[in-house]
């Protein structure tokens, strides 16, 4: 019964630091996005100005 409660322990743990690292990840790819997007937008503004010349 020991070893069972044992085993329950270590794969909640598991478990938890599983999610934790999908929250990261997920957050990290927010911010790649929102950087993409916002270069794409810089990109955009610099043609913008090149053509206005």
């Amino acid at each position: 019964m020991f070893k069972g409660k044992i085993i329950a322990a270590f794969t909640l743990f598991a478990m938890s630091v599983l999610v934790a690292s999908c929250g990261n990840t997920i957050e990290g790819m927010g911010q790649d996005t929102a950087n993409a997007i916002d270069a794409t937008q810089d990109a955009g503004q610099s043609i913008d100005n090149a053509a206005s010349y």
